[in-house]
């Protein structure tokens, strides 16, 4: 059974979160805060799997309770799933950046909201290349968000360097695959592989290291070639 709290400062969305995923028989919602304050403390009491964050709400937001949950040893199990409406929120970029595994839309359709807490729940990222060259697109060129240097990556392999390259560009792992003529398992490896020499938390921590040491930017991978961009 995967345990959920939910916080948000509108009791319309708790209620509508709550009613959507109580419905799964594999899904129990065990607590519910209206800010981030009430959300640490319920993660703390609770230790839910996952905890659906809102970015936006008064006192304590949830991108400073997501750092609070992730930098908890205590709380090391449990992941953080971002609702935001995208299109405004500037603060998606820091909250994958603080450890959050993902991000939805508010809008998003009730199957996938229940997709991405399975997803989450079991360990997965949720940054499906759409999603992430969006990311990319509004806050991956911004010269002030990068602290890191291309020397930090120098523990990856050359292929290593290329893998996780295409995965900040939003590249899947078959699209990685087909790209540099390999198998999805030795995609999985590698990837596997970059998690632990990086000491990632996850491929959503993957996107943010990668910007940040300057290892590929917007339109352009290793090497300066042109990614393929969506149509």
């Amino acid at each position: 059974m995967i345990s959920v709290v939910v916080a948000d400062d509108q009791g319309v969305v708790r209620a509508g979160c709550r009613a959507l995923l109580q419905a799964e028989p594999d899904i129990e919602v065990i607590g519910e805060a209206a800010d981030g304050v009430e959300a640490v403390a319920m993660a703390r009491q609770k230790r839910p799997d996952v905890v659906l964050m809102d970015i936006r709400m008064p006192g304590l937001d949830g991108l400073a309770a997501t750092r609070a949950i992730v930098e908890d040893p205590a709380l090391a199990a449990i992941r953080v799933l971002i609702l935001t409406t995208f299109e405004v929120d500037e603060y998606v970029f820091e909250a994958i950046r603080a450890g959050a595994s993902g991000f939805m839309v508010k809008d998003a359709d009730p199957e996938d909201l229940v997709r991405a807490v399975r997803a989450v729940a079991g360990g997965e990222a949720l940054l499906s290349p759409g999603a992430t060259r969006r990311l990319i697109a509004e806050f991956a060129s911004r010269p002030e968000r990068r602290t890191a240097t291309p020397s930090s990556l120098t523990v990856l392999t050359e292929r290593e360097r290329e893998v996780l390259a295409l995965i900040a560009t939003g590249e899947s792992n078959d699209e990685i695959a087909q790209r540099l003529v390999i198998s999805p398992a030795t995609v999985r490896t590698h990837i596997t592989r970059v998690l632990s020499k990086l000491g990632a938390r996850d491929r959503a921590q993957l996107v943010v290291m990668a910007f940040e040491a300057g290892l590929v930017e917007p339109g352009r991978q290793l090497g300066g070639s042109p990614l393929q961009r969506d149509s």
